[in-house]
C-alpha cells in the first residue's frame, strides 16, 4: 500500500520504512514554534518537568506577535516571560519588536521551514508551512513544552483527502477564494484530523503567497495539515530564503485517499465567508447589499506582499468611503519595508487607510481594530467566529484582499470589478 506525501515525511522522521493511517508514531522534530500567548504556558510546563535547557537552541522559534507591541500590562508580562526564557536558553530564533513579524509569515521568510520538515507550533495555523512541502501542524502548549525539551512528538498518522486543482484562475481570484470555496464545500469538519493534499495542473498558476494562504486555512476545515507538492517555484523560494537542506517527498501512485475532489479554478468567483463560520460561504454575486464599518487587510493568512500589492492596485486613485475604518497590516518588517519602497504604503495612506506595525492584532480580537456591538468588518483573516474580533454581536466577513479593498471604497461588500 502506497503512502501520501504526509505519510512519507512522518515515516522518515519516525525512522520507519512505512506508516499507515491511524498508526501512532514518535517523530523527530525539525522546528518547534511558540508565540506570546502559548509560549508562557509551555515555559511553565517545562519548569514543572525540571529539564535542563532545550533540545536544540537552533530548532526553536519564539515569535511574540499576538499582542505585540504590548497592548497592556498582562501582554507585557507574557512577552517578558518569553524574552527571558529565550535569553536564558540562548534561543537563536527569537524575534520581537523591530525584527518581528506574524509568525507564519516570518518563519518561511527567515528560511526556518523547508520541504520535508516536521514542524509543530503552539498555534493552530502552523499548518501554513505545507505550502513548501513540509508537514506542519498546530499543537497545545504542553506538547510544545515536550517538543522543546526532547525534540520529539507523538502523532497519529492522518489519512488524507486529495484536492485536484485544475485550470487557470480568473483575474482577482486568489488562494483565499480557493480555500474558502473548499471549506464552503466540505465544511469546517470536512477534513477532521486528515491531511489535505493539493495536486493538479492548476497549482502552476498559484503564487507562493496563494499556497501559504491555502495551507494556512486547512485547519479551518478541521485538517491536521495541508500540503503542496514541491515544484520549481517552491524550490526557488527555498533557495532564496533558506540555507537549510530540504528533502522532496512525493506521494506514491497507489497512495490511499479517503476522498478526492476536483476544483476547477477557472470557474471560481470571489468568495466571502459570512458570520459566524468559515464554511458559510457565498460567491460575490450572492452577497447582496451589506454595509460595513471596518476593513482589515493583513494576518498570517493575507498580510504578505502579493496581498498588499493587490489591495494597492485597487485602492490606487480611490478614497476609502467616509466612515469606513481601513486597517492594513504588513505581516513582517521585511514586507513592510518592501511595501514602503514600492510606494504601496503611500497609496494606502492617501486612500485614507492606516498602516500598522506587523501584529496579529485584530484577528483574534486583540487590539488594533476591535469591533463594537452591531459593527461589521470585512477581513482577510482566517476566522469569523462569534466575538472573534470584538463584541459578541459584531460580525466578521472573510474575504480576499481584492474584495476587502473594493469594499473599503464602496462601504459595502463588493467585487473588485465594481471599482476597477
Amino acid at each position: 500500500m502506497g503512502m501520501t506525501m504526509t505519510q512519507k515525511i512522518l515515516a522518515a522522521h519516525a525512522g520507519l520504512d512505512s506508516v499507515e493511517a491511524g498508526q501512532l508514531i514518535e517523530a523527530r522534530l525539525d522546528l518547534v514554534l511558540g508565540n506570546d500567548i502559548t509560549s508562557p504556558v509551555a515555559i511553565h510546563e517545562m519548569d514543572k518537568m525540571k529539564v535542563e535547557g532545550v533540545f536544540d537552541k537552533d530548532k526553536i522559534a519564539l515569535v511574540p506577535d499576538h499582542f505585540v507591541p504590548n497592548k497592556d500590562i498582562k501582554s507585557a508580562e507574557h512577552c517578558k516571560c518569553v524574552r527571558e526564557f529565550a535569553k536564558r536558553n540562548k534561543i537563536t530564533n527569537y524575534f520581537e519588536v523591530g525584527q518581528m513579524g506574524i509568525e507564519h509569515a516570518l518563519l518561511p521568510e527567515k528560511g526556518l521551514t523547508v520541504a520535508g520538515d516536521v514542524v509543530i507550533g503552539a498555534d493552530s495555523h502552523t499548518c501554513t508551512y505545507g505550502a513548501l512541502g513540509a508537514f506542519s501542524t498546530g499543537v497545545g502548549s504542553t506538547d510544545m513544552a515536550a517538543g522543546m525539551a526532547t525534540g520529539l512528538a507523538w502523532f497519529k498518522v492522518p489519512s488524507a483527502i486529495k484536492f485536484v486543482l485544475t485550470g487557470k484562475p480568473a483575474k482577482w481570484i486568489s488562494g483565499k477564494d480557493i480555500i474558502l470555496h473548499i471549506i464552503g464545500m466540505i465544511g469546517v469538519d470536512g477534513a477532521l484530523y486528515k491531511s489535505m493534499e493539493f495536486v493538479g495542473d492548476g497549482i502552476q498558476y498559484l503564487s507562493m503567497d496563494d499556497r501559504f494562504t491555502i495551507a494556512n486555512m486547512a485547519i479551518e476545515a478541521g485538517g491536521k495539515n495541508g500540503i503542496f507538492p514541491v515544484d520549481d517555484l517552491a524550490v526557488a523560494y527555498m533557495k532564496e530564503h533558506s540555507v537549510k537542506e530540504y528533502k522532496i517527498y512525493e506521494a506514491d501512485e497507489d497512495a490511499v485517499y479517503d476522498e478526492e475532489y476536483v476544483i476547477e479554478l477557472d470557474k471560481l468567483k470571489p468568495t466571502v465567508a459570512f458570520p459566524h463560520l468559515p464554511e458559510n460561504t457565498h460567491t460575490i454575486d450572492e452577497v447582496g447589499d451589506i454595509a460595513i464599518d471596518q476593513v482589515v487587510i493583513g494576518s498570517c493568512t493575507n498580510g504578505r506582499l502579493d496581498d498588499l500589492r493587490i489591495a494597492a492596485k485597487i485602492l490606487d486613485g480611490h478614497k476609502v468611503k467616509e466612515g469606513i475604518r481601513t486597517i492594513i497590516i504588513p505581516a513582517t518588517q521585511k514586507i513592510y519595508l518592501q511595501a514602503m519602497e514600492e510606494g504601496l504604503l503611500k497609496i494606502f495612506i492617501e486612500a485614507g487607510a492606516v498602516v500598522s506595525t506587523p501584529t496579529c492584532g485584530p484577528c483574534l480580537g486583540g487590539y488594533m481594530g476591535i469591533l463594537a456591538e452591531g459593527e461589521r468588518c470585512v477581513s482577510t483573516t482566517n476566522r469569523n467566529f462569534v466575538g472573534r474580533m470584538g463584541h459578541v454581536n459584531s460580525e466578521v466577513y472573510l474575504a480576499s484582499p481584492a474584495v476587502a479593498a473594493a469594499s473599503a471604497i464602496t462601504g459595502k461588500i463588493s467585487s473588485p470589478e465594481e471599482v476597477m
